[in-house]
């Protein structure tokens, strides 16, 4: 079992309250029963459990600071964990920090950048767009904030480093071109489209039946915006369709039939399955079992039947996947997005027919440049 991406809950509560969010807004309480911010002797855990994963694991991994909101742990104890992680971490082994932007100042860039940690920005797009959800703790929409941080990354001297990208979740709702425009304006070097969470016994926002397409043509159409830039950011998601139809391999979870191994491991120190599937039901990501990094080496784990059966969920079991010409680069999708009471994860994905739409149109378009038969 080789583990690609280490998700380390730094903290457990968010200075924001997006609507959707699949943590606090989507049915899970499991955030209520962890420390707000991790600990100091966490983190030294922490610490040393990655390093004996390190030796005990041939393939690097990534760390990925998330939340909650990673940045209310404040520049002392950021200080302090990023110096804990790259004692045991050489720069082979990338860190990065997922943040809403609103907290970013320029000591926190000064110590992303001392310790060489990546930094990725949540935003959906122009402010008419992004306030639709992403709003503060009083309903207040939060892109001017998120912009502000933004502008301060950008200024700063090692912003080629530290500028990872952005992330945005699809409003089908929105029009594309006017979102990829003002993502692209606020210089960027990639940007991330995520679908909205839901699955078929909730169907996700703006999602009018399983057999509709709100977002597979949002999707279709930023594609053709995409392919007729000259001078485009890339884009994750299509870029993965693309690669994957030409023969190539995907680099994110969600898209072929690459397997990722992802690990969670909370605030109060456990270990977690993805915790996107907290979307589906209270409690989803829960493992039976209940390990800690305070006294479970990470190696052994991973080794685990429980762990092996959590990875497996990547593999779609449907007759409708299986059976389907575009498993190979649509790969079921995720996991999250095929549950159902009735079913669990033996579905197809409830966005089926949208990647089957996006994934015909790339096709399509790779086969009028002479790049497929």
């Amino acid at each position: 079992m080789q583990i690609d991406t280490i998700l380390v809950k730094v903290a457990s509560r968010c200075n924001i309250n997006c609507t959707y969010c699949y943590i606090f807004n989507m049915g899970d309480e499991g955030w209520r029963d962890m420390p707000n911010l991790m600990s100091e002797e966490t983190i030294k855990d922490l610490s040393r459990s990655l390093s004996q994963l390190l030796k005990d694991q041939d393939v690097p991994f990534a760390t990925v600071l998330h939340g909650g909101e990673p940045l209310m742990l404040g520049a002392r104890r950021l200080q302090h964990l990023l110096r804990e992680l790259r004692e045991v971490l050489p720069l082979a082994y990338p860190i990065s920090l997922q943040t809403n932007g609103v907290l970013i100042t320029e000591e926190i860039l000064d110590l992303c950048s001392n310790y060489r940690v990546g930094i990725s920005i949540s935003i959906d797009g122009p402010k008419e767009i992004n306030d639709k959800f992403r709003v503060d703790k009083q309903g207040r929409g939060t892109y001017q904030k998120v912009v502000d941080g933004i502008t301060l990354l950008k200024n700063h001297s090692d912003a080629e480093f530290l500028y990872a990208g952005l992330l945005s979740v699809i409003d089908p709702d929105s029009d594309p071109e006017e979102v990829y425009r003002c993502l692209k304006g606020l210089g960027t070097k990639s940007i991330d489209f995520l679908y909205r969470d839901g699955n078929h016994t909730s169907l996700p926002y703006g999602k009018s039946s399983l057999d509709s397409t709100e977002y597979g043509e949002w999707l279709v159409k930023l594609l053709d915006i995409y392919i007729a830039d000259k001078t485009p950011v890339k884009i994750r998601f299509l870029d993965d369709i693309l690669r994957i139809a030409l023969g190539g391999i995907g680099v994110k979870e969600g898209l072929g039939d690459n397997f990722y191994g992802i690990a969670i491991i909370e605030a109060d120190g456990s270990l977690a399955k993805n915790d996107t599937l907290k979307s589906n039901f209270d409690g989803a990501d829960k493992f039976d079992e209940k390990w800690i990094i305070q006294t479970d080496r990470l190696s052994e784990v991973f080794n685990t039947s429980s762990f092996a059966e959590y990875y497996k969920l990547q593999n779609p079991t449907s007759r409708m996947c299986n059976s389907c010409e575009y498993l190979a680069i649509c790969g079921g999708g995720m996991p999250l997005h095929r549950w159902s009471k009735e079913n669990a994860y033996d579905n197809p994905s409830v966005y089926c027919s949208d990647q089957k739409l996006l994934i015909s149109r790339a096709i399509s378009i790779l086969k009028k440049e002479g790049m497929l038969q």
